[in-house]
């Protein structure tokens, strides 16, 4: 199975045949996989170098001429370091584009604290009008990047990972999908977090929501899993920075008395750079960790 950013260059590429209006903007990383794109078509595949502020920048004044730029890096990068950039290049400018990251919270973990990004979704919560796509397969990828290259001007942010689910779901771009239903409790899993959460969650009576879409917020799909319990339960589990969507969850059941535990990458830095899976481990979000914070916090 090919990876997400793998599966990124090559659909981007196509899309670049197909759309005279989209554009890619990179700053050196992932320049291989546009290698024959750049050939093709050289006015609208970019690479700036290693000028993080300057890809976000020609982003928007590409943006500006009425053309749809994707711009991708990893995601240190693309959010953190150009956010001046992101906000006044898109969101002041009043035009859109997608932003496409690689790297996560701590995809390559050799490469250090300068290549994780677990607040980049909270970071971007801080702005006006963001899409927000977290896939958990290649193929989820592929459908979320065809959906964000099409949505007109709209401000979307694609966040691809290593991490992946074995499997691929229907995913549409707006709604969170209902894999299993319990009356004890709503776990949401948020993209590559899915099969640990079915694995943390088996044998327990609760529903499990998928999210690979999580801005805007589904609350009406939330609202709903919660039926007519007389306090909702909710657990959300994100592949990035911990709480980051537990306000969303609460404005959807403010109506009602709920309690909402919001469980994901820590604020303390593990700096030891270990492997991918260590990192998930460390941060409890490996199977053994979710089920005895889970049913800690449900009681079970």
């Amino acid at each position: 199975m090919d990876t997400m950013r793998e599966r990124f260059a090559s659909v981007t590429s196509r899309l670049l045949d197909e759309d005279p209006r989209l554009a890619a903007v990179l700053a050196e990383i992932g320049k291989d996989g546009f290698a024959d794109a750049a050939q093709r078509h050289p006015e609208r595949v970019v690479n700036v170098g290693i000028r993080e502020q300057l890809l976000v920048g020609v982003g928007g004044g590409l943006a500006l001429t009425g053309l749809r730029p994707i711009m991708h890096t990893f995601a240190s990068f693309l959010v953190e370091r150009p956010f001046e950039q992101v906000k006044l290049d898109f969101g002041h400018q009043g035009v859109g584009g997608v932003l496409v990251s690689a790297g996560g919270s701590y995809d390559w973990p050799s490469g250090g604290f300068t290549h994780m990004a677990p607040g980049d979704v909270g970071l971007l919560d801080t702005l006006e009008g963001w899409t927000v796509h977290v896939p958990g397969h290649p193929d989820e990828a592929e459908a979320l990047l065809r959906h964000a290259a099409a949505a007109g001007d709209e401000k979307v942010y694609v966040r691809l990972s290593v991490q992946v689910n074995e499997a691929p779901r229907p995913v549409d771009g707006a709604r969170f999908l209902t894999l299993r239903e319990g009356r004890g409790g709503v776990v949401v899993a948020v993209g590559p977090m899915l099969d640990p959460v079915l694995a943390a969650t088996e044998g327990l009576d609760v529903t499990v929501l998928y999210a690979s879409t999580v801005r805007p917020f589904d609350a009406g799909t939330l609202r709903a899993a919660t039926g007519a319990a007389d306090a909702a339960e909710v657990v959300i589990v994100e592949p990035y920075l911990a709480g980051t969507s537990t306000r969303f969850a609460t404005e959807a059941l403010e109506d009602r008395p709920h309690r909402v535990l919001g469980l994901g990458v820590g604020r303390q830095e593990l700096r030891r750079y270990g492997q991918l899976d260590e990192h998930l481990a460390g941060h409890g979000l490996d199977p053994h960790g979710l089920r005895e914070r889970i049913t800690g916090f449900l009681g079970r």
